[in-house]
């Protein structure tokens, strides 16, 4: 004996209508302006500002030779600039967030990719976070460099 599935009717669906706001029925926008007010009244604690952070000396990062699978992970401190492969690496700054908060390490790269037989070329900079690298994710067919953490 086989289930078979109940027909919805026009009286479930009125009944369901009843229970929205008419005037919200016939106004699309209104509702879709009250649902925005109502998610923008939620509190949410946004990630902290990396000026609020605390200042590490050195980052931990690793990097991706995707044609090769390559892999390395190194240690930079700050200002100073590796070379791997085609890229130079310079590491600006390394923060991460307090003990008593969620952990967080972020760190401020500049990434140039230098091609034998051209000028060098700036492929990224700015901050990447090891939470969420593809955040801020450098734009790279060949390599891939993320953030693992701050060091001391």
């Amino acid at each position: 004996m086989g289930c078979r599935p109940q027909l919805r009717k026009r009286s479930d669906v009125t009944r369901f209508s009843s229970y929205l706001r008419p005037d919200l029925l016939r106004r699309p926008a209104a509702g879709l302006l009250g649902a925005a007010a109502l998610l923008a009244s939620v509190t949410v604690q946004a990630a902290p500002v990396p000026s609020q952070m605390i200042e590490r000396p050195a980052a931990k990062l690793q990097w991706l030779d995707k044609v090769t699978a390559r892999t390395s992970t190194f240690t930079m401190k700050v200002g100073e600039t590796k070379a791997m492969s085609s890229l130079r690496i310079t590491l600006r700054a390394c923060r991460e967030n307090p003990p008593i908060e969620t952990p967080e390490s972020a760190a401020f790269l500049e990434v140039t990719e230098i091609k034998p037989g051209e000028q060098a070329e700036q492929v990224f900079s700015g901050w990447m976070f090891a939470s969420s690298p593809a955040l801020s994710a450098m734009e790279n067919p060949i390599y891939d460099v993320w953030v693992l953490g701050c060091e001391q």
